[in-house]
C-alpha cells in the first residue's frame, strides 16, 4: 500500500527534483520528434535517482541551442519512504530496542512506476535526435529498472 498521506506525518525530506521542465518550455506542441524514456518493469524509483537522471541527461542536452528541444520530467515521488535505523558497534543492544516499535522515521520520497510507464520526455526537432537518444541513454544508466526509448511522434522524421 502507498504511504503518501502526508498531513498524517511529522515530517516529510523535500523533493531534491529541483526543475521538471527544461529548455524551450513555451514551444512543446510545435516540436515535431518526441522521445521518452520508459521503464520495462514495476519499479520503486527513489526522488534521488530521478534527478541523478535528470542532472546527466541534461548535461548531454545543455549542449544544444536553448530553443531547440524541451525536456520534461514525468513522474513524481508521492511514496513516502520510512527507515527503522538501528543501532550498531559495542553497547548497541542497551541503546536499541530492535524491532519492537519498528515503524521507522521518514527518509525520503519515492516514484512507484508501472511497466512502459514514462519518466522522462525531450520533444526536440529530427536534427537532434542522436543527442536526445544518447541523453537518455545517459539517464537510463542512473536507474534502477532497465529502460528503453521510445519515439512517440516523428518515427518517420528520425530514421
Amino acid at each position: 500500500m502507498a504511504y503518501t498521506r502526508r498531513e498524517y506525518m511529522g515530517g516529510v525530506p523535500a523533493v531534491r527534483i529541483s526543475q521538471f521542465e527544461m529548455g524551450n518550455v513555451r514551444k512543446e506542441a510545435e516540436f515535431p520528434v518526441v522521445f521518452t524514456l520508459k521503464v520495462k518493469n514495476r519499479v520503486q524509483v527513489r526522488h534521488t535517482a530521478i534527478e541523478a537522471g535528470r542532472i546527466a541527461a541534461n548535461r548531454v542536452l545543455s549542449k544544444l541551442p536553448l530553443e531547440s528541444y524541451h525536456f520534461k520530467v514525468r513522474a513524481y515521488p508521492h511514496v513516502v519512504l520510512r527507515e527503522n535505523k538501528l543501532a550498531t558497534g559495542a553497547g548497541a543492544d542497551r541503546v536499541s530496542s530492535g524491532m519492537r516499535r519498528a515503524f521507522g522515521k521518514t527518509v525520503g520520497t519515492a516514484a512507484r512506476l508501472e511497466c512502459n510507464q514514462a519518466i522522462y520526455t525531450v520533444y526536440t526537432n529530427p536534427n537532434n535526435a542522436a543527442a536526445v537518444k544518447d541523453a537518455l541513454w545517459r539517464a537510463s544508466m542512473k536507474l534502477p529498472s532497465p529502460c528503453y526509448v521510445d519515439v512517440e511522434k516523428g518515427l518517420e522524421l528520425v530514421h
